[in-house]
């Protein structure tokens, strides 16, 4: 889509403009800013012109715009592309964290991440490799006595993650056994993030359903485990900071959204596996309950080889000019790390 340098310019401003006050913009609030040199009639000769081509829309309670899910995309681009000819600030705060050479790189991830969270006022995350693609090979559960437990996941990657578990009372060795070697069968080759979708799918299997009915109980304690096997694998924090936001005032969505950011539906929608920075505007992610969300993810690979990704998940109406940069910049440090 090719758009003048004036209209290029406009649209800049009225999603900035928009972001910073989540109203409508109007072509006399643009007219009156510093800076802005264009009349109020070409201003909104121009607007007409970029709501025909899909990049604004009109909202109901208002005469002002909105950028469209294509406007915030043609934002985006514009954005990354300055971003290439300039050299982004410093951020100190972020240069303290990383440079305590006492740190590990997973403390000073969290320790980043959370600063984004404070700083942005969105929510952060943090995702390994491991999280996102890492596969099921096997299953093992080794007793502790007084009905204690660790259960044992070892992936395709080598990785053995361990939870404790506590065993429902009256469960003999043989139904131990036979529960998770079933598990271990259908769960193979499964990855991480899939667990949950492919056990409620399985369960649903007459045959499968039979071989479970009477350890119920003992399922009901593994899935549990998995579950949060799988949620150890990522860090999320400031998923309040929805609250503060004027598109998130409705309960229902509110409830829906923290629902898909508290299990491995964040898997989906934070990018691992693209070697360069993804942003998700809208539709574009995966899960429904985020489609008024805009996930930016920037990938990250350590000098070991660890790879894994950064992302902030906020509103449509997002701060891109300076949320991009702020990952930018952690992900460059920890490629740094050892």
């Amino acid at each position: 889509m090719l758009l003048t340098a004036r209209q290029k310019k406009i649209l800049q401003w009225i999603v900035e403009e928009y972001v910073r006050t989540a109203e409508p913009v109007g072509s006399k609030a643009l007219a009156s800013l510093d800076d802005f040199t264009y009349s109020s009639a070409t201003i909104r000769n121009e607007m007409a012109a970029l709501e025909e081509m899909g990049l604004l829309q009109k909202t109901h309670t208002s005469s002002g715009r909105v950028p469209s899910e294509a406007g915030y995309k043609v934002y985006v681009e514009y954005i990354l592309e300055q971003n290439k000819e300039k050299e982004y600030d410093d951020f100190p705060m972020i240069d303290s964290i990383f440079e305590r050479n006492i740190m590990s790189r997973e403390q000073a991830i969290k320790e980043s991440m959370a600063l984004v969270a404070d700083l942005t006022n969105y929510a952060s995350v943090a995702l390994g490799d491991t999280a996102h693609t890492s596969k099921i090979k096997k299953l093992q559960i080794v007793s502790l006595g007084n009905n204690l437990a660790v259960l044992l996941m070892v992936t395709d990657k080598g990785y053995v993650e361990t939870k404790k578990i506590l065993i429902p009372e009256d469960i003999n060795t043989k139904d131990i056994e036979k529960v998770i070697n079933l598990l271990s069968d259908l769960l193979y080759d499964c990855p991480i993030s899939d667990i949950d979708r492919t056990l409620r799918s399985r369960f649903a299997e007459e045959g499968i359903r039979k071989q479970i009915e009477y350890n119920e109980e003992l399922v009901g304690v593994l899935v549990q485990a998995f579950a949060s096997m799988a949620k150890d694998q990522y860090y999320m924090r400031g998923q309040e900071n929805f609250l503060d936001q004027p598109e998130f005032q409705d309960i229902d969505k509110v409830k829906s959204l923290f629902e898909a950011m508290d299990d491995e539906n964040i898997m989906q929608v934070v990018d691992v596996n693209n070697r360069s920075i993804t942003v998700k505007i809208g539709k574009d992610n995966e899960v429904k309950a985020m489609e008024d969300c805009t996930v930016i993810s920037v990938p990250y690979e350590s000098e070991t080889g660890d790879r894994g990704a950064i992302a902030v998940i906020g509103p449509k109406r997002m701060d891109y000019r300076r949320v991009i940069p702020l990952l930018d910049y952690i992900a460059t440090y920890i490629g740094k790390m050892k």
